[in-house]
């Protein structure tokens, strides 16, 4: 049994305590948020003991990992200390607002020889595994041209002050469009190498994006499209569409998956569920006991993390300068990229 400790322990870090509960490898023992009053709360409803102090969490010795859901511009301290305490880490996704940060948090991983998984939530949705199954199978062909769009209202109740600005690593790209970029790139299958982007402030009054539209190049030479955007009122829209070389795969979070070939759309078969985001965040404990327990690597790797800050590092050039910008560095993620998981059916 594996002892985990939750350091942010707000709205998401809730959703992964409701998760643990359906993991019989994992269990919640300890919990952190500076707010006394909202820590005894957490700990009230989901067990294990309460801090207020991410460094008095690290010391207790029943946790042997903790999920790391603060505030982007925490990631890095919090994460370095986990790996010098020995502890394995879940880092919630953006693994850092920064590629610099991002490579700290590796070399102190890599240091103490702790797992470090990042927080690509996507990976373990059904719609997604099923797409990949897909996509695998090579029953359609390779990915050609992928488009994905997360358009969906900004000003949610949890959302905070450091949200709305760059300097903590906020904005609607690098806190929700991410989604959208991350599983393009894991469905496509390829690194990314150019960027091109136009991105702005367009419903909000705040310093960070709330608006991006993205073009990238895959180092196949094939390419893709990302929308993001925050909307002040409207209707999510939450899918995306991979044309392949012999079909096309549309994957809808309301509707489930559909393939596309000689002009008819035909439903995937157990392709949507409920509550997929508790569903998939279960698959994320699972797949993280899994590679504790087995000694086996990490299921999203901190390089693969690296490498969509890297991209998302690249809108903002890209943006600035109204041009294509390179993604250094790209062709080191492939390995992790092509990296495949547990069906839902095995889980």
């Amino acid at each position: 049994m594996i002892g985990v400790g939750i350091i942010g322990a707000g709205h998401f870090g809730a959703v992964h305590a409701r998760a643990m509960v359906e993991v019989d490898e994992v269990r919640l023992v300890a919990s952190c948020r500076e707010n006394a009053d909202a820590a005894a709360a957490f700990a009230a409803e989901h067990g294990g003991t309460s801090y207020r102090d991410w460094r008095a969490l690290l010391d207790d010795p029943a946790v042997d990992a903790v999920l790391i859901a603060t505030p982007h511009d925490l990631h890095e301290e919090i994460a370095i200390g986990a790996a010098q305490a020995g502890k394995h880490i879940l880092l919630e996704k953006p693994m850092a607002p920064n590629v610099a940060a991002c490579d700290a948090v590796l070399a102190a991983a890599d240091a103490s020889r702790v797992k470090l998984m990042i927080g690509h939530v996507m990976h373990f949705a059904l719609p997604c595994l099923k797409a990949k199954e897909i996509v695998d199978s090579g029953v359609l062909g390779a990915p050609v041209l992928g488009s994905s769009w997360m358009i969906k209202l900004w000003m949610e109740s949890n959302r905070r002050p450091w949200h709305l600005d760059d300097a903590s690593g906020g904005g609607m790209l690098m806190t929700a469009g991410i989604h959208a970029l991350d599983r393009l790139i894991w469905l496509m299958g390829e690194p990314v190498v150019g960027v091109s982007a136009m991105t702005g402030t367009f419903f909000h009054e705040q310093e960070a994006d709330d608006a991006a539209l993205i073009g990238l190049r895959f180092a196949n030479g094939r390419i893709g499209q990302v929308a993001s955007v925050g909307y002040r009122n409207g209707a999510v829209t939450y899918a995306m569409d991979l044309v392949c070389e012999n079909g096309t795969i549309r994957i809808d979070f309301d509707h489930g998956v559909s393939t596309g070939r000689d002009g008819v759309w035909a439903p995937v078969p157990g392709s949507i569920e409920p509550n997929w985001m508790g569903a998939a965040v279960a698959r994320e404990w699972r797949a993280l006991a899994a590679s504790i327990l087995n000694d086996t690597p990490s299921p999203v790797s901190g390089a693969y993390g690296r490498h969509v800050v890297a991209c998302i590092e690249a809108v903002h050039r890209a943006s600035a300068g109204r041009c294509e910008v390179p993604v250094t560095g790209a062709t080191l993620m492939q390995p992790t990229i092509r990296q495949t998981h547990t069906s839902p059916e095995s889980s």
